[in-house]
């Protein structure tokens, strides 16, 4: 091959790599969930990746739900949907509903939605009830339904089609108006080898000292998908009437999560408005574990959620249902929502907002899964997205981007190899040339 032809041929090679690499960049940021957008309702930021499904009045009409797919649909008051899943005879089966009512709405105590399982008996596998409680305004509430299989398990346990009921409940002087939903559906996997199913008597419920190290900001996110990752520490936001900020923590096998919030004083009048700010806890899966909230007054108020068990496998086996709740490893996720009550009084600016976290606990091993365990794990890159502050879609982009980094190194590295052996061609070319005369 003549030197011309190595050359143009060297050329060819990088510009072939670089289209590889530009191509692979961008379709990094075309991936599902590397982008959301806001949804219609209170301001909830929907899955991107979410697919539109019909939920539909009779079982045998319901559409099929896939594993690891966000979908979204509406309910109407009062409204009953049915979808359906696909499950074998090993894995447990989690489906998750985030309700999202229309901003600026009118809900009532009791108001909210129940999800439950059914297999083709009408046997109901598990269900769960959230409503609005006494916090009578309007923002995303979550609940879930699952199949568990236990090695005493008969009813719920064989392969075949189940059925998903989604139920929202209203009262008569309650908004119309449809609310959104978004649906999750998720596996877990079963254990190779079965493990205990009682939990311990004696486990650590004292609250532990703050965080160290002063507050640093960090903002929520509008929705699960785009929840703010956290990591133990004192974080600092604000809130504005009305709107529900998003987080996540990342806990580990045998770890427990506290977490508080301090709603900061305003220089307003001094009137109470009760349950004016909400702190819900939900599980990887989507399940509702606990919620407290707090009466303002003006000044500086803190509340915390309840001590909760370690994550452990063997809490799913408690008939309480926090403690079921902590059933796995993975992200949780916190959300907090000012009451809209607050801008009649104090105004529709935002009021500063702390959530104090802690971690306590030393990893531990998982139960020994019987395939992959993902979401129910905790890796290395969820603790550098918790130590950032990124958003779900945020470190997804980030992995993406990691690994194409790699790509494009090996790239780079073989182009530089192959540049360095044209060089040395080339040289021995010239040196087997004729002698002049």
């Amino acid at each position: 091959m003549s030197v011309k032809r190595q050359r143009a041929a060297g050329r060819t090679a990088g510009g072939r790599a670089a289209g590889l690499l530009a191509a692979t960049v961008c379709g990094a940021a075309l991936l599902p969930g590397a982008a959301w957008a806001a949804g219609d309702g209170a301001g909830y930021a929907f899955d991107s990746g979410a697919r539109q499904v019909k939920g539909a009045v009779s079982n045998l009409d319901a559409e099929q739900l896939k594993a690891g797919q966000t979908y979204r649909d509406t309910i109407k008051k009062d409204g009953k949907l049915y979808y359906r899943v696909d499950l074998d005879a090993k894995q447990n089966a989690y489906v998750s509903v985030v309700a999202v009512p229309k901003a600026g709405g009118k809900v009532a105590y009791g108001d909210g939605i129940k999800v439950s399982l059914q297999d083709g008996s009408s046997t109901q596998c598990s269900y769960q009830d959230t409503n609005f409680g006494s916090s009578e305004f309007p923002r995303p509430v979550a609940a879930y339904a699952h199949r568990t299989l236990t090695p005493q398990s008969t009813s719920c346990a064989q392969a075949g089609a189940y059925y998903v009921l989604v139920e929202r409940n209203s009262k008569p002087e309650s908004d119309p108006a449809d609310w959104q939903l978004e649906i999750r559906f998720l596996t877990e996997p079963g254990v190779r080898k079965a493990g205990p199913t009682a939990l311990p008597e004696n486990w650590a419920s004292a609250t532990p000292q703050p965080p160290a190290g002063g507050p640093q900001r960090r903002d929520g996110g509008a929705g699960v998908h785009d929840a703010t990752s956290l990591r133990q520490g004192e974080w600092r936001t604000d809130i504005k009437p009305g709107q529900t900020l998003f987080y996540r923590v990342p806990v580990d096998w045998g770890q427990q999560l506290f977490a508080s919030a301090e709603l900061g004083s305003s220089p307003a009048a001094d009137t109470y408005v009760t349950n004016a700010l909400v702190l819900s806890l939900a599980n990887p899966a989507g399940g509702h574990v606990e919620r407290e909230s707090l009466t303002y007054h003006g000044d500086q108020v803190t509340m915390a959620l309840d001590p909760q068990r370690p994550v452990a496998y063997e809490n799913r086996f408690s008939s309480d249902e926090a403690t079921s709740g902590l059933r796995f490893a993975g992200w949780y996720y916190l959300s907090a929502t000012l009451s809209p009550e607050i801008a009649r009084t104090y105004g529709d600016k935002a009021l500063p907002l702390t959530l104090r976290v802690n971690l306590t606990g030393q990893p531990k091993a998982g139960p020994g899964y019987d395939g992959g365990a993902e979401p129910f794990v905790v890796t290395d890159d969820d603790r550098d997205a918790a130590a950032s502050g990124q958003s779900g879609p945020q470190a997804a982009e980030s992995g993406t981007l990691r690994v194409v980094g790699v790509a494009g190194i090996g790239v780079g590295t073989v182009l530089v190899l192959g540049l360095g052996a044209w060089w040395l061609l080339a040289r021995r070319a010239a040196g087997s040339g004729p002698t002049p005369g």
